[in-house]
């Protein structure tokens, strides 16, 4: 981890195509989110870079400001099928903040590792000088990715 990135990792029992399934659905998002924010989704299955979701959010569940439900859009900016997806935020905030949230998918003889990020190195300089980051805590993206081994193993279908 450095100062401005989080990742962490985790060997999951499934092939890649199955993990990379639910990384694509925004339903799946909701599904697998370890912060408790993620309330519900609208959009179709994402299949390139700059396809696009909404995302029904409740800040509550952290716990830290009080701003109650609010909606975000979910843009690709990497997508490598079943490689690597990653997105950044954008809602109502301006100027935008610019962080990533991603996953990298490596096949192993025990099914895939899985490393979850959250990377804020190229934050616009308003947020950086907010000293707000991370938002989200590293035991976020390890829940993340134990309830995404969970899903995968029970058989996701969206």
């Amino acid at each position: 981890m450095t100062t401005e990135r989080i990742e962490v990792q985790r060997t999951i029992r499934a092939d890649p195509s199955s993990i990379f399934t639910v990384l694509c659905d925004p339903q799946g998002h909701v599904a697998i989110d370890g912060s408790g924010m993620l309330m519900d989704a609208d959009g179709d299955i994402v299949t390139a870079v700059g396809d696009s979701f909404v995302v029904h959010m409740d800040r509550e569940a952290l716990g830290d400001i009080p701003m109650g439900e609010y909606d975000v859009t979910v843009s690709i900016k990497t997508f490598v099928p079943e490689r690597e997806i990653a997105w950044t935020i954008m809602g109502q905030i301006r100027p935008p903040i610019g962080h990533v949230y991603g996953y990298r998918i490596e096949p192993t003889d025990d099914g895939s590792l899985v490393t979850s990020y959250y990377d804020w190195s190229d934050i616009n300089p308003t947020w950086r000088e907010a000293g707000i980051f991370p938002v989200i805590a590293e035991g976020s993206l390890k829940s993340t990715l134990g309830i995404l081994a969970r899903t995968v193993r029970r058989g996701y279908s969206h």
